[in-house]
């Protein structure tokens, strides 16, 4: 067995029971059977080293966040995770990396049921690519463009740590131990909200995961919905540890910063009762931040007023691979 196969042999083929997959990881395809009514999301990401993470970054921690962010896409379709395939890009082959990357992966694949089908590895910088399958049903998933006027805009959780955790790795600012660690492990561990999206189908009209940072993601769903989306920054929730930054690091952080994984989405205001039960039943919290309405100011697809209703459109809009 040739080292490229050898190492999927031993790292990556691991049974499954799952009766959808007819046939998983050795041939040229996976085949995965689907079942009446239901539709596939289907959802690709890649993270480089030095792009999405660090060089030295902890093997099993990043194995469990190439899969958490698929998942998180997933969840903002309201799809229930079936299939992952991944891609692994490798200087070479170092067995105590990928005993710890697979140790994540599989760790995260187990809790919510999602077999490895198949994938490739190649050789160069590292890199990892992951392509995730998931299964709603027909019709009903919370897509990007069908939010609607006078929806309220909510958001999951509380936003700003994994920003503020790479304000310190950059030494712009110096948190206390305890603080530092509670980020971080935001930023590398994130919790994808698949079970808040799930419960959302047939609440909510739109959603978007927040990767990029609140205003740029929100902005996808504006601009896909002919919508303008306006916030007040006074209601976003921002976590705790953003309280002793400046005003302008700490709006950076919660209204432009990535890596957060929360969800954000918009429904109708008949539907506040319902996900506050979801929000009770789940023990995720949710937010109210806003309000989608028709074109009214000026071009931005998403204005951010503060609590007197004075326009802080944050001229940061979010990360972008190309700026």
């Amino acid at each position: 067995m040739t080292p490229e196969f050898a190492l999927i042999d031993r790292y990556f083929n691991r049974p499954t029971h799952d009766p959808g997959v007819v046939l998983g990881i050795g041939d040229d395809c996976a085949l995965i059977r689907s079942k009446l009514g239901v539709e596939l999301a289907v959802s690709t990401d890649t993270l480089c080293s030095g792009t999405h993470f660090f060089p030295d970054a902890d093997a099993e921690k990043l194995g469990y966040k190439a899969l958490a962010v698929n998942l998180s896409d997933l969840a903002a379709m309201g799809a229930t995770p079936r299939f992952v395939m991944l891609s692994l890009t490798l200087p070479s082959i170092q067995d105590a990396w990928l005993e710890a990357f697979s140790r994540g992966f599989f760790a995260l694949a187990q809790r919510y049921n999602v077999a490895l089908i198949g994938g490739n590895t190649t050789r160069g910088p590292l890199s990892i690519s992951v392509t995730i399958f998931g299964e709603l049903p027909a019709g009903q998933g919370l897509r990007r463009d069908a939010a609607k006027a006078g929806d309220d805009i909510w958001v999951s959780g509380a936003l700003g740590a994994a920003s503020l955790a790479l304000l310190h790795h950059e030494a712009k600012i110096t948190l206390p131990p305890n603080v530092f660690r509670a980020v971080e492990a935001r930023r590398l561990l994130p919790t994808a909200r698949v079970e808040l999206g799930q419960a959302l189908l047939g609440a909510a009209n739109a959603a978007i995961d927040i990767s990029d940072g609140l205003v740029a993601d929100l902005g996808h769903v504006a601009e896909r919905s002919n919508l303008q989306a306006r916030i007040t920054r006074d209601e976003v929730p921002m976590h705790a540890g953003l309280l002793n930054l400046r005003a302008d690091q700490r709006d950076a952080c919660a209204l432009a910063g990535g890596d957060e994984y929360e969800l954000c989405f918009t429904a109708a205001d008949s539907a506040r009762r319902q996900i506050t039960m979801i929000s009770e039943q789940l023990g995720v919290a949710v937010t109210r931040i806003g309000t989608m309405q028709k074109h009214t100011e000026g071009k931005n697809s998403v204005i951010v007023v503060d609590g007197a209703g004075q326009d802080i459109t944050p001229s940061i809009r979010g990360f972008d691979h190309f700026q």
